[in-house]
């Protein structure tokens, strides 16, 4: 067992000095030419972009259909989740943009209706205006809404003082596990300015 172990601790640091060369040419002394000549045979719009790769990139990629192979459908689901949760925290950083993001989260995810939607807004432009950077530094309360203490967020996530829909979805959660509606959270606040 420790043979194997002892070969293929050998085998790791010869493919990490294989790719430090390749990838870092100069890295620790080694020079290396970087010439070599590599012929295609086949389509001509590969011939095109191996020639002219700035004008042609659409031809050479293009042709590549991701998601035919299992891989290369994972690859490609996985690579349009991250797209679309950073298009949503991109969006969420703009008041109007906080406000799409919650009312989608509110009623795709847990089944609300525009009403819950008008008391939850009515409710966080008054805690915070709708903005992830509000912070009260007299009670340390933080973000969309205005956790107390703001550390609470990160059972959602640990990028609650950057990313708003962290934010929205742990005040939603917050929410709905304590007052179970937003209108009942909001009618929570108009008699005791905090909820």
């Amino acid at each position: 067992m420790t043979i194997k172990r002892k070969s293929i601790a050998i085998w790791s640091i010869v493919a990490s000095m294989l790719f430090l060369s390749s990838a870092l040419p100069s890295a620790y002394g080694l020079e290396f030419p970087m010439t070599s000549a590599v012929e295609i045979e086949g389509d001509a719009t590969i011939l095109a972009a191996a020639v002219n790769p700035i004008d042609s990139a659409a031809a050479l990629y293009g042709s590549i259909n991701l998601a035919s192979t299992p891989v290369g459908a994972m690859f490609s689901s996985d690579l349009a989740l991250v797209s679309a949760i950073s298009a949503s925290v991109e969006m969420a950083r703009t008041a109007i943009g906080a406000k799409k993001v919650a009312q989608a989260i509110l009623t795709q995810e847990y089944g609300f209706d525009d009403s819950q939607f008008s008391c939850l807004n009515s409710l966080w432009t008054k805690e915070s205006h709708w903005n992830y950077k509000a912070h009260n530094y007299r009670s340390g309360a933080h973000g969309i809404a205005q956790a107390l203490p703001a550390e609470k967020m990160s059972v959602v996530g640990t990028d609650w003082r950057t990313n708003p829909v962290t934010q929205i979805r742990w005040g939603i959660r917050y929410i709905t596990m304590r007052y179970d509606t937003p209108c009942k959270a909001w009618a929570k606040w108009k008699s005791h300015r905090y909820y």
